[in-house]
């Protein structure tokens, strides 16, 4: 019988990220970061920053400003933690500065300290979709092999200073991304070769590892992980040559993950650099780096999609980050994304019989355009039930003995949409009164799903069923 609670110490909460929340773009001494250069989101085309190209994330929500009144909102419902991510430029502008920038450490302590002062954990991200612009501009991105040393020298500033108040940490957000926005994922602008960004890639991984070394040093107890975009695939049919493709689709994903839980390359991805003309420069103390590997297996999940032997039978469609074939039996969301609760639970389930690692769900949730009533309330039933769905599937993956360490929303709080730069594709348990012209109070106000969400968090998962 499926069990009506959650794991006792189950992590409820919610996840944003700096670049699409704080903006203060250039206060407290910030230097400029690549997502400062892309205002029109990771889709969009990468300028140099200069009047023309103001960003709707200069801004955001003024999370900078106002995190005092959103942590107490997130308190309100109960949170256990709040995954946020630290904005790498706050720290060293440039990103190769030997003395670190102390107004941006000073910015966190405040931010850490608000939230243990509502027992709040924090789950921090060191590089979530952005990294200083110096870094590009200096060392081709991920491409420049110093880059493996500036960002440990980042990694061990961080973990020295809020080594007494963070103790879950993640390395890069969504890893994988590098395959689909080189420039977003690995700072390489422009056309690029496969053999360059799985190059930069490799770096990236190396650099990964040795933060996890790095924080299993500095910080006794702490528990680092890996980021990965779930994107699970599925066959398009029982056709052998579709079941292949479909495995295919996964392994490219899946690649990120084998390294950094299992510490070396996996066997497949022998014949894939061969067959690609892929020849990396692996060096043997990043071989040896490599060992290091993470604790935990931090992932979204949003939707999945659909894989064939012959593509050209089938019409693609751009949803998130990826294209993927749509998958008949699903219903979409307004921006196109499949809807498919069990697919979690299938996931979860793949993801812990190849790692036996723990598994934390750290990004899942429903973009959708809310309308507030005359009176102000926002009644947004089809959130409720999204994420209903999903957690019903991720209590069905717990009873098949999967060990997750908890389930963060994704945006709890209305944010800037990473992938298109929209205020209008909301995720928010809180509304947050701002258009896509950046016009707006940016007023704070509660949606129908904060009552449930807060609910569901106080009853550790026994109210998940109730009607709303």
């Amino acid at each position: 019988m499926v069990q009506t609670s959650f794991p006792e110490g189950f992590l409820w909460g919610g996840s944003i990220a700096a670049n699409q929340v704080e903006g203060a773009w250039n206060e407290g001494g910030k230097g400029v970061s690549t997502s400062d250069l892309q205002p029109h989101g990771i889709h969009g085309s990468a300028s140099e920053r200069d009047s023309s190209n103001a960003n709707i994330k200069d801004i955001a929500i003024d999370f900078y400003h106002r995190y005092p009144q959103d942590i107490k909102l997130f308190a309100e419902m109960g949170f256990k933690v709040l995954r946020t991510s630290i904005a790498w430029a706050r720290i060293f502008p440039q990103g190769d500065e030997k003395v670190p920038n102390e107004e941006g450490l000073a910015f966190y302590d405040r931010l850490f300290d608000e939230m243990t002062k509502y027992g709040i954990q924090p789950l921090i991200t060191l590089s979530h979709y952005e990294m200083p612009y110096g870094l590009v501009k200096n060392y081709d991105g991920w491409a420049g092999r110093q880059v493996i040393d500036l960002f440990e020298r980042y990694a061990r500033t961080v973990f020295t200073r809020y080594r007494h108040k963070v103790k879950y940490w993640l390395t890069f957000n969504e890893i994988n991304m590098a395959l689909h926005e080189p420039f977003t994922g690995v700072g390489l602008a422009g056309e690029r070769s496969q053999q360059e960004i799985y190059q930069a890639i490799h770096h990236q991984l190396v650099a990964s590892a040795r933060a996890v070394k790095a924080c299993h040093e500095i910080i006794p107890g702490a528990k680092i992980g890996s980021m990965l975009l779930g994107a699970i695939r599925y066959p398009i049919t029982c056709k052998p040559e579709d079941v292949l493709a479909s495995q295919r689709a996964n392994r490219d994903w899946l690649f990120f993950g084998d390294v950094q839980a299992r510490g070396a390359y996996p066997a497949w991805s022998a014949r894939f650099f061969r067959e690609q003309n892929i020849v990396l420069n692996i060096t043997d103390q990043d071989y040896a780096d490599l060992k290091e590997t993470v604790d935990f297996i931090s992932f979204s999940y949003y939707m999945s999609g659909c894989a064939a032997a012959q593509t050209e039978l089938y019409q693609d469609e751009r949803a998130n980050i990826l294209s993927m074939i749509p998958n008949p039996h699903l219903e979409s969301s307004e921006w196109g994304w499949q809807i498919d609760p069990q697919g979690l639970r299938f996931l979860l389930n793949e993801l812990y019989d190849r790692y036996q690692l723990p598994l934390f769900i750290v990004e899942n949730g429903l973009g959708a355009k809310d309308t507030p009533a005359d009176d102000g309330t926002i009644e947004d039933n089809y959130r409720i039930q999204y994420l209903q769905a999903h957690l019903q599937q991720v209590r069905e993956a717990l009873d098949d003995g999967v060990e997750l360490l908890g389930y963060t929303s994704w945006g709890p709080i209305d944010l800037v949409s990473a992938g298109t730069a929209q205020m209008s594709k909301r995720y928010g348990f809180i509304y947050v009164d701002r258009d896509d012209a950046g016009l707006g109070s940016l007023e704070r106000r509660r949606k129908k799903s904060f009552f449930w969400y807060r609910d569901v968090i106080q009853s550790n998962g026994i109210n998940l069923n109730a009607s709303f």
